[in-house]
């Protein structure tokens, strides 16, 4: 009899673990929501809300420059003119000597004049050597 009772004891003790175990396992998910949430705000308020317009001119970031990748070229690329502002960001760009193309308007940003740096790496071999 006594052990009739002292299983019942266990198993009674096992459901009532078994129940903290899922409030635990839900208050961990409701507080990963919290801390989602927390993140995405801080996250959105440090992106930049940039409006371009028809004939704002602006500079294009060069992402797949992995020829002579050095730290001292430039991965932007212009200036050129938007022509067309679509939904959703995407911008269509025009060149002086070439055709018009589309690019998400994350990859540019405004251009406030003078001219884009052509930053060139000298020779080597043009510098006396001192041996």
């Amino acid at each position: 009899m006594e052990l009739v009772l002292e299983q019942t004891q266990q198993g009674d003790h096992r459901k009532v673990q078994l129940n903290e175990l899922n409030e635990f396992r839900d208050h961990a998910y409701e507080n990963s929501l919290i801390y989602k949430e927390k993140t995405k705000k801080i996250h959105d308020s440090k992106i930049k809300n940039r409006v371009f317009n028809v004939g704002d001119r602006v500079l294009l970031f060069n992402s797949r420059l992995k020829i002579f990748s050095g730290k001292l070229k430039t991965r932007w690329s212009g200036p050129f003119t938007i022509t067309k502002v679509f939904p959703y960001g995407t911008v269509e760009l025009s060149q002086a000597n070439g055709p018009n193309f589309k690019v998400n308007g994350h990859r540019v940003k405004h251009y406030f004049g003078g001219d884009v740096p052509q930053l060139v790496v000298p020779d080597l071999q043009t510098f006396p050597s001192d041996h």
